[in-house]
């Protein structure tokens, strides 16, 4: 009685997705080449041993038939060339087996030891098991007919499967089940059909009136060649399908009925078509294809010789961290709690029915620390009514965070979220272990979490490509800044990511330091590769802007769009490094408080992030920007619009929220990892993956006490242009460049220190050096903050005049 009242009670239907283990498929089987030879080979030997020991059966079988029973003796001898063994195996495969049809085994055989020690197609070598055996068993069956002379024709097996079908269908009736199942194998493994036969009928009713004719215009003729003939025109009769046909097939001389009725089963091949129109005209059409270039044909042979680059090939015993560094918690199972689940259904419903709004029907969705209650309003019921109950609906549940979407999208329900009284861990273990994060092929994977109906949130940082992070104090940003490093941590190579690390508040961070020469990226004069200091933050935002300049450049000559085809040219062997092409690691550029950064340098870091943020991704080099409060002084319109893909945690306002999210919703979060993931378009809720500061100790630990590279990787150099410098013109320690750069100059009408590093090919240091050596010289302007400086020589005479008056 109480189950029932239970039933009636309770119209929430509640879908809860039970944690499962991955299933990992079994490890398939895969030879070496060495294995498929030594492999191989012993087939064909026990082939060639099984076909020896079947023949000398027929020359001793009979001697050796009272041995068989003292096999195990060593005194016993038999007659058969392989000895006991021998007699052994052609009694059993000959005498109780098959019969003579027993020789396609040792021919399966011998072809399989062919096949794996050449790695041929195996599924062709399957079908001629299958089909093979089945030849073995109709042979088998056929030559029974004929045992009462010859015993070993069909062997036991076929002698007593004779005997079956004659007892139930009688002679006539085995011999026409034998011609159907001929039929059968002839139409199915060769394609034969009705027109077949009517065909071969036709041509050998042709061909013996032309034989007729010969005889008439010349009494002697060969009837070798008559036969031959024949044979030939049989054999084409059947063989339709060919498997691999040759380049080029000519198409012989042939009745024009017949022609018509093989031409749907004429094959094209890439090179020659073969198209027989007449009875006495062939024609051959010839398909040009096109050349290879010399640079294809080089880059193909050294991928034949050397293989793929590999860039992973520095470090090639890099182990990737094992999940066992990542804690595993006893509360992350998902618990259903029905009285919960009742009680808050019933609020819900209460409070509906309080301002007159039916509900059709309701169901619960549970998450790690929110219940998605999913209602159906009755017909009429405005959604905007619902949507200005969500404080009353909160009062109601005396609990924080209610968050109302009215309605969800791609579904006719109004969503209502409910933070659970008892919240269920997210470890990072279980994202990390997943079957979605594991088997993912994204670029640059990150596991986030998990949603609310459980499933683990992957994304892809290189598809975002930048990301904005908001929330207040304590909320979880640098959590969730730690989820993503960790992620691509687990996922990359340390030659395939670098990340660059921006730390103000010089605690969050500092972790990383251990696997600095493994994945983080700094300026060549900079000690620490994660940087604190503003000043260098500029520096390294401004050295990000030339290495993206660069790396345009270089995908200009290599006649590439993206980073990704580019590596993959590189990969092929196809760009020369002797030309200035490398390997190009992502770039994930991480600040962990962006607001402070405004604060203290304004301009000078929003210019280049707007930068990297407008240009940067086509060449993998992605922004990841974090901060406290997401103000529209901090977060201007030109970033916002760079940064689609935004994270909000708990925020102190809806005005907060509408600047993070373009909407509300970030104000009602519940905290401690509850967040809203917008990539633009619907609004998603995640709880984040919570990896605590000693598992990212481990992980960095783990892979800091690996072999690493020499150093980090290195940034180009960038030396701030300051105006006011005191200048010395001394000709004699002027640069040995001075004179080319300043003709460069002069030639451009443009001065400027990137202009003299792309055309000279230098470092930035050196090219600021000249540019400070021809302001002084008279030949450039003073500094003008972003813009070029002003070149004051208009031509080379005035140049050589003005050189010459020194």
């Amino acid at each position: 009685m109480a189950k029932k009242k239970t039933k009636t009670k309770s119209k929430a239907k509640t879908t809860a997705k039970v944690k499962t283990t991955p299933k990992f498929k079994k490890p398939s089987l895969k030879l070496s080449s060495q294995q498929k030879l030594i492999f191989g080979s012993l087939l064909i030997i026990l082939g060639i041993l099984m076909f020896v020991a079947f023949l000398s059966f027929f020359f001793t079988g009979q001697a050796d038939q009272s041995t068989l029973s003292e096999m195990a003796s060593r005194d016993i001898e038999t007659q058969n060339w392989l000895n006991k063994l021998g007699a052994w195996t052609s009694d059993f495969f000959i005498n109780k087996g098959f019969g003579i049809a027993s020789f396609i085994f040792s021919g399966l055989l011998f072809l399989s030891g062919i096949y794996i020690t050449l790695d041929i197609n195996k599924a062709r070598l399957r079908r001629h098991w299958i089909w093979g055996t089945l030849i073995v068993i109709w042979l088998s069956v056929f030559f029974g007919f004929f045992s009462h002379k010859y015993d070993t024709l069909g062997g036991t097996i076929g002698f007593e499967m004779n005997s079956f079908f004659q007892d139930y269908i009688g002679k006539i009736g085995t011999i026409l089940l034998l011609v159907f199942v001929l039929i059968t194998y002839l139409a199915i493994r060769f394609g034969v059909n009705g027109d077949t036969f009517v065909n071969l009928f036709k041509r050998a009713k042709s061909d013996l009136k032309s034989e007729i004719n010969t005889v008439d215009d010349d009494s002697t003729f060969t009837v070798d060649n008559d036969l031959s003939a024949e044979a030939e025109d049989i054999k084409s009769a059947f063989d339709l399908k060919v498997e691999e046909p040759k380049p080029t097939e000519t198409v012989k001389k042939t009745e024009p009925t017949v022609s018509k009725t093989l031409e749907p089963e004429l094959k094209v091949d890439t090179k020659t078509e073969p198209i027989n129109k007449d009875a006495e005209l062939s024609i051959e059409i010839e398909t040009v294809e096109e050349e290879i270039s010399e640079t294809d044909n080089l880059s193909n042979k050294l991928v034949e010789d050397y293989g793929q680059f590999d860039p992973t090939l520095d470090l090639s015993k890099f182990k990737f961290p094992p999940l066992d560094l990542l804690k595993k918690y006893d509360t992350e199972g998902i618990t259903i709690n029905q009285e919960e689940l009742e009680d808050n259904k019933n609020r819900i419903v209460e409070t509906l029915n309080n301002y007159k709004i039916g509900i059709a029907s309701i169901k619960a969705t549970i998450g790690p620390t929110v219940t998605l209650y999913e209602i159906v309003p009755e017909a009429g019921v405005r959604i905007s009514k619902i949507k200005n109950l969500e404080d009353d609906i909160a009062l109601s549940l005396s609990a924080l965070g209610i968050r109302i979407i009215a309605p969800i999208p791609g579904k006719g329900t109004i969503g209502i979220e409910v933070p659970n009284k008892n919240a269920t861990i997210v470890s990072m273990r279980s994202v990390i272990a997943s079957q979605k994060f594991q088997k993912s092929e994204m670029e640059l994977p990150i596991a986030f979490g998990k949603t609310i109906s459980n499933e683990t949130f992957v994304v892809d940082l290189a598809r975002m490509p930048h990301m904005l992070m908001a929330g207040a104090t304590g909320q979880g940003k640098s959590v969730g800044l730690n989820a993503v490093l960790t992620s691509l941590l687990y996922k990359k190579h340390p030659a395939e990511v670098k990340f660059v690390l921006v730390d103000p508040k010089k605690v969050e961070l500092t972790l990383f330091n251990k696997i600095e020469r493994h994945y983080l990226a700094k300026l060549p004069d900079s000690e620490d590769a994660i940087i604190t200091d503003n000043t260098k933050v500029i520096n390294t935002l401004n050295s990000l802007c030339i290495e993206m300049d660069n790396r345009y450049e270089m995908l200009k000559n290599a006649l590439c769009r993206n980073i990704k085809e580019y590596n993959t040219k590189f990969k092929a062997r196809k760009l020369n490094p002797n030309d200035g092409h490398q390997f190009l690691p992502y770039i994930v550029l991480v600040v962990d408080e962006f607001a402070d950064l405004i604060m203290t340098a304004g301009k000078e870091v929003e210019t280049p992030i707007a930068r990297l943020a407008q240009l940067a991704r086509a060449i993998g080099i992605h922004l990841i920007i974090a901060t406290q409060r997401p103000s529209v002084n901090v977060i201007t319109g030109i970033i916002k619009a760079n940064f689609p893909a935004r994270i909000a945690f708990r925020v102190t306002s809806k005005i907060d929220s509408r600047t993070i999210l373009d909407g509300g919703g970030a104000d009602q979060l519940i905290g401690r990892g509850d967040m809203l993931y917008t990539s633009g378009n619907e609004i998603t809720r995640i709880q984040c993956a919570f990896v605590d500061t000693p598992e990212v100790e481990r992980i960095t630990e783990f892979i800091g006490s690996q072999k690493a590279y020499p150093d980090a990787h290195l940034l180009p150099e960038y030396v701030g242009e300051e105006s006011g410098t005191s200048l010395d013109n001394n000709i004699a320690d002027r640069d040995k460049l001075f004179r080319e750069a300043a003709e460069i100059i002069v030639t451009a009408q443009q001065g400027s220190a990137s202009l003299l590093q792309r055309k000279l090919k230098l470092g930035y240091n050196r090219a600021g050096r000249l540019i400070d050596q021809l302001e002084a010289a008279g030949i450039v302007g003073g500094f003008e903050g972003s813009k070029a400086r002003q070149v004051l020589v208009p031509d080379f005479v005035a140049l050589d005049a003005l050189l010459a008056n020194e």
